[in-house]
């Protein structure tokens, strides 16, 4: 039984960090807007106006999910402590596996919730943008680009977030030559931010007959969703637009109609496109939101005042300067050269697990 000590002076000693986590989260601010709002939302003619009662909607759901995530924190602990005296009281030991799971899943919701508290920039509770770029190499580099494609779409459903394609070009024989997705729900981007830069591939090519060790590179762009109504405004003179046929392999991913829209920022230099929806005016409005996405975080990523201060030259980005190395041969490790955090199961990685990664990020940039 004294597994079960054990496990209750861990209980005791992360309730002090539970406790800061609820000044952290400001939970009784928290509160104190949920009235407020729930108040507003009750009064005569709320629901007229319709795009303001949706933001006061989704600020409402954003606080109350923050204050059920704690509470759920907090039961968790109590359910935890509970089972070690029961189990020391009547000296049984068939509750340790449970608490075990428990104790794990318990802890990582905590950290979880408590580098959430780090996501203080302006757009770190927007949905995230995500642009894959494959780099030189031609099928090797295309096909590296749909695995990262792939594994980001996996890190999403782990967290329940949606998915939703803006953009979709398939490579020569395999792969993508380049794909826009947008990732939709709480903290998106403030969580995926930390995904920006070159990826770099090592492994034995599958497009190789002689068997060869490979090195590919592909391009990952994180972008916040900004709304239309936001300080970011698109000036038509600054924009010029092309109607084009869309091309790649075909199937559900494009149309084979003139609707694909590409879309120039003249200033900057920032070319946009999107061929996924079968409407022209669907095509545009990616274009618009992806442009906005781009903006804003060349601004934020810059540390510019305005968005007029962003120069085409900042744009580019410089292979071989990768962020993260994914090895698959002679060894498996995936690293992250910049807060040198690894992780030696490059299946799981490959299937979503990012979070170590994640974090090791958010942590290093909190320290800094």
């Amino acid at each position: 039984m004294l597994e079960f000590e054990e496990y209750k002076a861990k209980l005791n000693g992360i309730k002090p960090s539970l406790d800061l986590l609820r000044d952290a989260l400001n939970l009784e601010a928290a509160q104190k807007e949920i009235e407020e709002l729930e108040a507003a939302s009750a009064r005569e003619g709320f629901w007229n106006d319709v795009e303001r009662s949706q933001k006061v909607q989704k600020r409402l759901k954003h606080l109350k999910d923050k204050c059920e995530n704690y509470e759920k924190l907090c039961s968790a602990w109590e359910d935890m402590q509970v089972m070690c005296e029961m189990a020391l009281e009547e000296n049984d030991a068939s509750m340790l596996e449970e608490l075990k799971s428990e104790f794990a899943r318990f802890s990582e919701n905590v950290e979880s919730t408590r580098l959430s508290t780090l996501l203080t920039g302006e757009y770190d509770a927007n949905n995230a943008i995500l642009t894959f770029h494959a780099g030189a190499g031609g099928t090797e580099a295309q096909d590296w680009a749909s695995m990262l494609y792939r594994m980001y779409n996996m890190w999403a459903d782990r967290h329940g977030y949606k998915v939703k394609v803006m953009d979709y070009l398939d490579g020569d024989e395999a792969g993508i030559k380049s794909a826009t997705i947008m990732i939709e729900g709480e903290n998106a981007y403030g969580f995926l931010k930390s995904e920006h830069g070159i990826h770099r591939l090592v492994r034995v090519s599958p497009f190789d007959a002689a068997g060869r060790r490979h090195t590919s590179f592909a391009a990952v762009e994180v972008m916040p969703e900004i709304s239309d109504d936001s300080e970011i405004e698109l000036r038509d003179e600054d924009i010029k637009m092309d109607v084009y046929r869309s091309s790649g392999a075909g199937g559900q991913k494009v149309n084979k109609t003139s609707s694909a829209v590409r879309l120039t920022h003249i200033p900057t230099g920032i070319v946009v496109a999107s061929q996924v929806e079968r409407s022209h005016f669907q095509n545009l409005e990616n274009c618009k939101n992806m442009l906005r996405a781009r903006l804003a975080e060349i601004k934020e990523r810059e540390h510019l005042e305005k968005i007029s201060d962003i120069k085409g030259v900042q744009m580019k980005i410089e292979w071989g300067s990768q962020i993260r190395s994914y090895v698959f041969m002679p060894y498996q490790l995936v690293k992250d050269h910049r807060t040198e955090y690894e992780n030696g199961n490059i299946d799981n990685v490959m299937n979503g697990d990012l979070d170590g990664f994640i974090n090791a990020y958010l942590s290093m940039k909190a320290a800094n």
